[in-house]
């Protein structure tokens, strides 16, 4: 059995512990699972030490967010495989054994099982779906969930295969790569953190795949729901600065200038709508953005970059496809 540690992040989760940790102990039996806790104001870590003492709980002094709490948390692991899994999963029998079993079969140091929604079982989940992917401007979509999109699983995503992406909902990665690469960008505190990893990752000539033969159901939204202006705030500025750190010299102040203005269009969209909240957000982004654009190419420098163009970039528009052409599901997009 491979030396490898469940760590599941947690920030007054005291619900989702209660709900999902069981069958994470039932599912992973000779592994290691070890509760972090990210300075929760709950019972959390109380509930913990009364139902769970067997589980080792990392307590934070301070909330760091997603990034800065697990790099605090996975520098007291020592294994060699770490999943970085959401409090909100619901993990199912022999999740763990078919994924790390692909990642030495196809030298992968990073992947994820196939995400299902704990809601609605019979469909793919926002986060994570069949794998991650990016378009040429930056727009992260999944197989099996464009935008709002999410496919019913008709086992049409059961083939195993290399991704731009894998989701912080369940990450399985190599711990010495993650240390390595100096683990989630703490800058981004929350949201696209696993993607800039995973490009990090990939600028660096390492592979991450999907594995179709372990699944697990992610509730999603549970610390910071998805109609949240802060959750917007998070997504925009973070995906500028990833592609800042990120893209080849050639492509990056043209992809910055359309992505920029492409975000102003969403904003108008969320205005027209009385989103006023979510319009606030895109404009706060933009400020931060600016704000450490100069930190952002200083880590850039940082940061080796592919020789060869990654295969996993959608050369198109998401946009396009989806809104214009209404290619709503992935293997309408005939790629890959």
């Amino acid at each position: 059995m491979e030396d490898v540690a469940v760590v599941i992040l947690n920030y007054n989760g005291r619900a989702m512990l209660q709900n999902f940790l069981p069958t994470v102990l039932q599912h992973s039996l000779g592994y290691k699972v070890i509760v972090a806790d990210n300075a929760s104001t709950d019972d959390s870590v109380a509930f913990m030490q009364t139902h769970f003492s067997e589980v080792e709980c990392i307590q934070m002094l301070v909330n760091k967010g997603f990034a800065g709490g697990y790099n605090e948390a996975l520098a007291q692991v020592k294994a060699k495989y770490y999943i970085l899994l959401n409090s909100d999963v619901e993990v199912t029998e022999n999740w763990i054994s078919p994924v790390i079993q692909e990642m030495k079969a196809n030298n992968w140091v990073a992947a994820q099982p196939k995400i299902l929604a704990q809601k609605q079982k019979t469909h793919f989940e926002y986060a994570g779906a069949a794998g991650g992917f990016l378009d040429k401007w930056g727009y992260a979509f999944c197989r099996g969930r464009i935008f709002d999109t999410a496919e019913i699983d008709e086992n049409q995503y059961n083939t195993n295969l290399e991704i731009f992406w894998a989701t912080g909902a369940c990450l399985f990665i190599d711990s010495a790569v993650y240390h390595k690469m100096g683990g989630l960008d703490e800058d981004f505190f929350a949201h696209m953190e696993e993607i800039d990893l995973c490009w990090r990752l990939q600028n660096a000539g390492f592979k991450i795949g999907y594995v179709a033969q372990s699944t697990v159901y992610h509730v999603g939204g549970a610390t910071l729901h998805k109609s949240n202006p802060f959750k917007t705030f998070l997504n925009f500025r973070n995906s500028l600065w990833m592609m800042t750190k990120n893209l080849p010299d050639n492509q990056l102040y043209k992809t910055l200038f359309v992505r920029l203005c492409l975000d102003g269009v969403a904003a108008m969209q969320f205005l027209a709508k009385g989103n006023w909240g979510d319009f606030k957000a895109v404009f706060n982004a933009h400020m931060a953005f600016y704000g450490k654009f100069f930190n952002m190419l200083a880590k850039r420098k940082l940061i080796q970059k592919a020789e060869n163009k990654i295969e996993t970039i959608y050369p198109k528009s998401i946009i396009v496809e989806y809104f214009l052409k209404k290619k709503t599901k992935f293997k309408g997009l005939n790629w890959l």
